[in-house]
């Protein structure tokens, strides 16, 4: 779990940072109750899936519980994050109609209070999946049992799935790699997600080195 900052060097800048963003987090709570966190980006390979992980970590060492999931269901990638099976998940558990059993699914990781399921099997119709009833079933015992629930999403820029999401959970974080993505893509992903009003947390600008700043990640609302 070397890519997880505040399990693997708690005291880095990086870490740091991830604590903002979970005080971020926090506070938007105070309005309005965030449990239910989509991450996504405006394209791939802007470090969601990092994210996602160092969010669920964060807010498991403040003792809430926290599950982590992986409905990325065209590119899954939680499970590496996290070095374990992605031979059943999220696909498997909805295709059995058991989403109040969904504790089979969860796996444990030593050293780490987050429970995480996994993608499983890479269906052949994401969206219809993330939209159906079963899914807002699962999302709704999941926010019924857990403090917060982390959900790694593809981008937004690229496929439609995590406009979807985002119309029934609490809130969303947008992901941007400094100098990777263009603005022109990143303003787009945002608009995407305002039309279906999603409500949109923050942004993280990842991978950002600035003159003062000699940390990776930047987070700001």
């Amino acid at each position: 779990m070397d890519n997880i900052a505040v399990y693997a060097d708690p005291k880095s800048p990086v870490a740091e940072a991830y604590r903002s963003i979970r005080t971020s987090i926090q506070f938007a709570n105070i309005d309005q109750t965030i449990k239910t966190i989509v991450i996504t980006s405006a394209k791939s390979g802007e470090g969601k899936t990092t994210v996602a992980a160092n969010i669920a970590a964060s807010l498991s060492l403040l003792g809430s519980k926290v599950a982590a999931i992986d409905c990325d269901f065209r590119k899954p990638s939680v499970h590496k994050m996290f070095g374990i099976s992605n031979k059943k998940g999220i696909t498997d558990l909805l295709l059995s109609h058991a989403e109040n059993e969904y504790e089979g699914y969860i796996r444990k990781i030593p050293g780490s209070d987050i429970d995480i399921i996994t993608a499983g099997q890479i269906p052949s119709n994401p969206a219809e999946i993330l939209s159906s009833k079963s899914m807002k079933g699962l999302l709704g015992v999941l926010r019924r049992d857990y403090d917060y629930v982390v959900i790694d999403t593809p981008p937004v820029g690229i496929v439609t799935d995590a406009s979807i999401i985002s119309t029934y959970t609490d809130g969303t974080i947008l992901v941007c790699s400094s100098g990777y993505v263009e603005v022109d893509m990143a303003r787009k992903a945002k608009r995407t997600l305002e039309n279906v009003n999603a409500r949109i947390l923050g942004i993280v600008l990842n991978n950002f080195i600035g003159e003062h700043n000699k940390d990776n990640y930047y987070y700001y609302e």
